[in-house]
C-alpha cells in the first residue's frame, strides 16, 4: 500500500505526466498552425509545477517515499522550480522561431519539452540508481527527438544522430558503473550504498573501477572534456530553439545527480572522484576557452563557452571535501557555490539564446557572429541585453556571472589546500582568456557596420520576458545574497538529511 506521503513527493511529476498526455490528446484536434492552445496549456502546466515545487522548497521539509527510492528536499525542489521556469521561458522564446520553420505543424515541440522536464524531475528526485537512470533516459530520449524535430534539415538530423550515438555510449558507461557499485555493495539505494562503502569492508579497487565509469557518464551529461564531442555539433546543428532546451534546464538536473551519486552515495570515495573532477575541470577550462576563440559561429562559440563554464562547476563540486575531511561549513559553501553557478549560468544562457532567436526570425538563422554587426543601431535594447549576458559569462562585475565565479574561487581558496589555490589561480587565468571571445561579440554589436537597417521586432510577451531575464542577470549580480542564501540553505538541508 502506498501512503499519502509517497504521492505527495511526486505531485509535480504526476502533474507533468498527466498534462503531457492531456495536451497530446487535445493537440490532435488543434488546427492552428501556431498551436496556441497547446502552447498556453504547456505554459500553465509549467507554471503549476513551478508553484508546487516552490511551495515544497519554501517549506524546507525532507521526506523519502516509495521505499526510499524518491527524495523530496529543499535542494531538489528549488532545482525543479528553476527547471520549470527555465523551460517556460524557453517555450516563450522559441515559439515564434519554431512556427516560422514549420516545427509547430504538430504539438511535438511542446509535448516533448514537458516529457524532457519530467525526466529532469525524476533525475532530481532519485534516491535510487534505477530511478536516476530512468529519469536520465526519459530526458535524453526526449532530447534526441527534439534535436531531430526538423526532419527536412540535414544539419539537425546529423546532430541528432551524433547525439544519439554518443549519448547511448555515455548511458552505457553510467549504467555499467552503477552496476559495478551495485555488485560491490548489494544495494541500489543511495543511502545504503553510502553505508556499505563507508564500512570499509568492500575492496577499494572494485569501487574505484565502478566510480570511473560513473564519473565518465556524468561528465558526458555535463558536457565536459574529454566527453564534450557532442556539445559543439549539437549546439550548431540543432534548431536554435532546441539548442536552448538542451543547453539550459538539463544542467540543473545534471548538477543534482552529481550531488546524489557522488556526495550522497559515494562520499567515502571523495579522494578518488575529486582527482577525476579536478582533471576534467582543468581540461574543460583550457580546451573550452581556447577552442571558443577560433569560432565564427556564435552557437558553436557558446557551446565551447558552456564546456568552460561547467569546468567552474566541477571546481566547486571538488572543493567540498578537504583531505578526506567533511565539514558542514566547507561542504555547504562549496556545493552551494556550484548550485548558484549552475542557476546563474542557465539564467544567462536563456537570455543569450533569446536574442539569437529574435534575430533568426528575420529569415535567416543568425548563427554567425558577423550577423550581430551593428545590432546596437538596430535595437539598443536587445544589444544591451546581449551585452549584459556576455559580460556576465566573462565574469565582469557587477553581473551575476562575476559573483558566481567569485563564490567558486572563494570555496577553493577557503579549503586552505595549496593545490586548490593553484586551481583557483588557473581558473582566473582561463577566465581572462575567455573574456576575449565574449568581448569580441560586444565589439561587433556596437562598433561594426550593420548588415541591414531593419529593426528587430518581437511580440510583447517575448519582449517582456527578455527584459526581465536580462534585468535579473544584473540585479542578482548587484544583490546576490538572497539567491546565495537560498542555495546554501537548500544544500545544507540536503547534506543534513
Amino acid at each position: 500500500m502506498i501512503d499519502n506521503i509517497s504521492w505527495l513527493a511526486i505531485y509535480p511529476e504526476i502533474v507533468l505526466l498527466v498534462m503531457a498526455c492531456v495536451i497530446t490528446l487535445v493537440d490532435l484536434g488543434v488546427k492552428s498552425p501556431g498551436r496556441t492552445l497547446t502552447y498556453v496549456l504547456s505554459l500553465l502546466t509549467l507554471g503549476v509545477v513551478a508553484v508546487i515545487t516552490g511551495i515544497y522548497a519554501a517549506n524546507g521539509n525532507t521526506f523519502y517515499a516509495f521505499g526510499n527510492m524518491v527524495v523530496s528536499d529543499a535542494m531538489g525542489n528549488w532545482l525543479k522550480c528553476a527547471a520549470a521556469i527555465a523551460m517556460a521561458v524557453t517555450l516563450v522564446y522559441g515559439r515564434g522561431y519554431s512556427r516560422d520553420r514549420g516545427m509547430l505543424n504538430g504539438g511535438e515541440y511542446f509535448i516533448l519539452s514537458l516529457l524532457a522536464l519530467l525526466g529532469m524531475n525524476v533525475m532530481i528526485s532519485g534516491n535510487n540508481f534505477l530511478i536516476i537512470y530512468l529519469g536520465l533516459e526519459l530526458l535524453t530520449l526526449s532530447s534526441y527527438a527534439l534535436v531531430c524535430l526538423r526532419r527536412d534539415n540535414n544539419a539537425a538530423v546529423e546532430a541528432g544522430m551524433k547525439y544519439f550515438v554518443l549519448g547511448a555510449m555515455a548511458s552505457g558507461f553510467l549504467l555499467y558503473g552503477l552496476s559495478m557499485i551495485y555488485g560491490a555493495t548489494g544495494s541500489l539505494d543511495i543511502g545504503e550504498v553510502f553505508k556499505a562503502v563507508n564500512s570499509g569492508l568492500i575492496r577499494h579497487q572494485v569501487l574505484v573501477f565502478g566510480l570511473v565509469f560513473v564519473v565518465a557518464g556524468l561528465a558526458f551529461k555535463l558536457g565536459v572534456v574529454p566527453f564534450h564531442m557532442w556539445v559543439p555539433d549539437v549546439y550548431q546543428g540543432a534548431p536554435t530553439a532546441i539548442t536552448m532546451i538542451v543547453g539550459g534546464a538539463p544542467k540543473l538536473a545534471a548538477f543534482a545527480i552529481v550531488i546524489r551519486l557522488l556526495v550522497d552515495g559515494l562520499l567515502p570515495l571523495a579522494f578518488d572522484w575529486q582527482q577525476m573532477l579536478g582533471v576534467l575541470a582543468i581540461l574543460s577550462l583550457l580546451i573550452g576557452n581556447l577552442a571558443a576563440i577560433a569560432q565564427t559561429n556564435i552557437k558553436r562559440m557558446l557551446a565551447y563557452s558552456t564546456i568552460s563554464q561547467m569546468g567552474f562547476v566541477l571546481l566547486g563540486l571538488m572543493s567540498g571535501v578537504v583531505n578526506g575531511n567533511v565539514e558542514a561549513a566547507t561542504a555547504g559553501n562549496a556545493y552551494s557555490a556550484s548550485m548558484f553557478y549552475v542557476v546563474s549560468y542557465v539564467l544567462t544562457t536563456l537570455a543569450t539564446f533569446g536574442v539569437i532567436l529574435l534575430l533568426a526570425r528575420e529569415g535567416f538563422e543568425s548563427e554567425e557572429i558577423a550577423d550581430f554587426a551593428g545590432l546596437n543601431q538596430r535595437s539598443p535594447l536587445y544589444a544591451g541585453v546581449m551585452a549584459v549576458c556576455l559580460f556576465s559569462m566573462a565574469g565582469i562585475p557587477p553581473l551575476v556571472g562575476f559573483y558566481s565565479k567569485l563564490a567558486v574561487l572563494q570555496a577553493l581558496v577557503a579549503s586552505g589546500s595549496g593545490l586548490y589555490i593553484a586551481l583557483a589561480v588557473f581558473a582566473v587565468i582561463m577566465s581572462l582568456i575567455g573574456a576575449f571571445y565574449y568581448l569580441r561579440v560586444v565589439k561587433v554589436m556596437y562598433f561594426d557596420k550593420p548588415i541591414t537597417a531593419a529593426k528587430v521586432h518581437a511580440p510583447l510577451d517575448v519582449r517582456a520576458v527578455l527584459v526581465v531575464n536580462g534585468a535579473l542577470v544584473l540585479i542578482l549580480g548587484i544583490m546576490p545574497g538572497g539567491l546565495m542564501k537560498l542555495c546554501s540553505d537548500a544544500v545544507l538541508r540536503a547534506l543534513a538529511s
